[in-house]
């Protein structure tokens, strides 16, 4: 039951981060493209890969990930949010936008988790 409550307390904080997040992404950059579901995901690729490198190392309890990567970052990230965002470009014909945002997240989101488990390794090794 301890496990749940670790990943119930961090999906809050995630969803909430997420959404506070988001509003001062979109508030600065606008709405004409989903940045804000981009960069969240984004960051999320990042944290991932740092926190299960770290919990890899031994730096970070099961506990202790379960928190942050099932809980806080799965309440953080936003997949189904980006392929609705997606859907949406494609209907309104805008066919570049659609693209570039799928390759964006898909290329980048992999490069930032493969950072983020190299700085895991690095700051344990």
């Amino acid at each position: 039951m301890e496990r749940y409550l670790l990943v119930a307390l961090g999906g809050a904080l995630g969803s909430a981060l997420r959404y506070g997040f988001g509003a001062w992404v979109q508030g600065v950059l606008g709405p004409a493209f989903p940045y804000s579901t981009l960069l969240v995901n984004l960051l999320g690729s990042f944290f991932i890969g740092l926190v299960l490198r770290l919990s890899l190392e031994g730096v970070l309890s099961g506990e202790g990930r379960l928190f942050l990567a099932v809980g806080v970052l799965g309440g953080f990230t936003t997949f189904s949010t980006f392929s609705y965002e997606l859907l949406t470009l494609a209907q309104g014909g805008e066919w570049a936008k659609a693209f570039l945002y799928a390759g964006l997240s898909l290329l980048l989101g992999f490069l930032l988790v493969f950072l983020g488990y190299r700085l895991g390794g690095a700051l344990v090794g």
